[in-house]
């Protein structure tokens, strides 16, 4: 077993060092909170990047010992350059020249905490970060995943806006972990191969404000109530599920890196002109009442493509989604902006 994994690693790093550059532009992306537990797993994914989603150059920020993530990172033999930034003063290098900036800086969850609880940290690290981008490298896909993400994309919103870099086709909130848990669960559920399973995953970032539309499931399947709710409550409380697992010691990282890199490669693709790449993120939107709204996105050239909407409902999702998932999200929202606007 072993001689065929070595045997695939060898042909991968080759066919990535035969891979024609002509083919793709140079790509550039930034992990801010690189040193952290989503950091760092997400640094080490983005480090073994190879074409059609190739990220050339690397680089980790953090508060400190970022330099020392990215030496450890530098030693990989992968094409990908990395690069670490410690501090403040060192902000503008690493965000100088990047195409994707990616946001999992803040404090984690801990046992008996919802992730609003984090509200007054994570706000402040996201309003400097994004302003930092504003100014350093303005034309920059945003990809916000530091909770509370259905507030943090307001607040990365408004401070872009302040310092006229705003574009809504260039910033995400980072929804994908909940499409991950969706294909993972279902799976285990209906016998699937969860790489086999899609599930839509609509609405916000935290708790009832999930919304799996478990009734477009692709390989097609059926749920009895029971099961149908069972599934939307773990879908929805995942996180939860992580923290109380980890008993203080984290919340889930590991699971959210992977789902991070998985966005991330996708938007470096569409950003290279691949065509029909598709996620579910959170975006400036009018599928609802919400400013901004988890759905399907076709990607692009310049990040948002197209809107794909949220499909056709059933009458439990259609109420799911209008007593419980945009009340609670238009008010995190809201939380967000009136935030921004108090400082």
């Amino acid at each position: 077993m072993f001689s065929s994994i070595l045997r695939a690693t060898t042909t991968v790093r080759a066919a990535t060092r035969c891979f024609s550059i002509s083919s793709q532009n140079l790509m550039k992306v930034a992990v801010l909170g690189g040193a952290g537990g989503i950091g760092q797993p997400l640094s080490l994914l983005l480090k073994l990047s190879r074409p059609p989603a190739m990220i050339d150059e690397l680089a980790v920020y953090d508060i400190n010992h970022a330099k020392g993530v990215a030496a450890d990172l530098s030693h990989i033999d992968m094409a990908c350059k990395v690069a670490g930034f410690d501090g403040d003063s060192e902000l503008e290098g690493a965000l100088t020249g990047a195409d994707i900036v990616v946001i999992p800086a803040g404090v984690p969850r801990k046992p008996g905490m919802t992730r609003d609880d984090l509200f007054n940290t994570n706000a402040s690290i996201v309003a400097g970060l994004t302003t930092a981008c504003a100014k350093f490298c303005p034309n920059a896909c945003i990809a916000i995943i530091s909770n509370p993400v259905n507030s943090t994309v307001a607040i990365a919103a408004e401070a872009l806006k302040k310092h006229n870099a705003y574009n809504p086709k260039k910033l995400f909130g980072v929804t994908t972990l909940d499409v991950v848990r969706a294909h993972t669960f279902v799976g285990e559920k209906k016998g699937f191969d969860p790489m086999d399973v899609i599930v839509p995953v609509v609405g916000g970032h935290a708790g009832k404000t999930i919304l799996p539309l478990l009734s477009q499931t692709i390989p097609s399947a059926s749920f009895t109530d029971s099961e149908r709710d069972a599934l939307t409550d773990r879908i929805q409380n995942g996180g939860t599920e992580v923290v109380e697992a980890k008993a203080g010691a984290g919340s889930a990282t590991l699971s959210m890196a992977w789902a991070a890199a998985q966005f991330t490669f996708s938007l470096v693709r569409a950003l290279n002109g691949e065509e029909n790449i598709t996620e579910y993120t959170m975006i400036e939107s009018d599928t609802t009442s919400c400013k901004y709204f988890s759905s399907n996105v076709l990607l692009g050239p310049e990040g948002v493509a197209q809107n794909l909407g949220i499909g056709e409902l059933s009458e439990y999702e259609q109420n799911k989604l209008a007593n419980e998932v945009i009340p609670e999200l238009n008010q995190s929202i809201e939380k967000g902006y009136n935030w921004y606007h108090s400082q």
